[in-house]
């Protein structure tokens, strides 16, 4: 009988073609707990499928899935997360940014009991090499003010290479629709529900092929709504959930 995984990695892709071979060989060169690669696509044309479908007769534990949540990073990462079959979720970008060599220690946090374990650019440690300095700046303002503000428990928060607990997700659900700001929403659900946070540092290092989905002005909206969610009182997962379906009311 084959072992169920310990780690869902879950890769957003859209129209990566042949650069994410050399992703998934990272990420199978790097991990070591028995895992599940979910490589997510918003349609079948998308050109990463043949390479994902060419990859997989070597890989078996490489799954392309086409998401059916609507199109847009934030419903690839909600319908990989529900489709993944271990405990933990590690959500990794299909442009080679991260580092996947940490899928490993992101998961074995979770395994000890965090909701959220991020990899984070701006604590001892870690760093970001190039990509867009407003891009960058926003991001690094946001992480350490919501550390030092909220209590968040990492300086991190934006960024999208995380480990999430596959039943804390399933019980707060995931209210994004748009890009990458799932990261930063379920960090700040955690936060309001006071359960444990824990980051370890990552160089981030910027795309060499392709051109980036990340569409800045389009998604601040989104990152402000949670960035003010996660200060507040202790709530519970129903009143997480409420939130999410009040259309941006403030839970005091």
């Amino acid at each position: 009988m084959t072992e169920p995984p310990r780690v869902s990695v879950v890769v957003p892709a859209y129209k990566e073609g042949e650069h994410i071979a050399p992703v998934l060989d990272r990420i199978f060169e790097s991990v070591r707990l028995q895992c599940e690669v979910l490589v997510v696509v918003d349609s079948a044309n998308d050109s990463t499928v043949p390479v994902i479908t060419s990859y997989a007769d070597k890989e078996p534990r490489l799954r392309c899935i086409v998401n059916t949540y609507g199109r847009g990073p934030a419903n690839a990462i909600r319908y990989g997360i529900a489709t993944a079959a271990a405990p933990v979720a590690v959500v990794t970008m299909a442009d080679g940014c991260d580092d996947p060599r940490q899928i490993d220690d992101l998961a074995r946090l979770v395994d000890r009991g965090v909701a959220v374990a991020a990899a984070s650019r701006y604590m001892p440690g870690g760093q970001q090499v190039g990509g867009p300095l407003l891009k960058g700046l926003m991001s690094k303002i946001a992480g350490r003010s919501l550390a030092l503000l909220a209590r968040i428990g990492t300086r991190d928060a934006t960024n999208s290479f995380k480990a999430y607990s596959t039943e804390f997700v399933r019980n707060v659900g995931i209210d994004s629709r748009d890009g990458f700001e799932i990261g930063i929403e379920l960090t700040a659900k955690a936060r309001r529900m006071r359960l444990p946070v824990a980051e370890i540092p990552t160089i981030w290092l910027d795309r060499q092929a392709g051109v980036s989905n990340f569409k800045v002005a389009q998604w601040i909206p989104v990152y402000l709504r949670w960035y003010r969610f996660a200060f507040g009182s202790k709530l519970t997962a129903e009143q997480v959930r409420a939130y999410g379906r009040g259309k941006g009311q403030i839970i005091p």
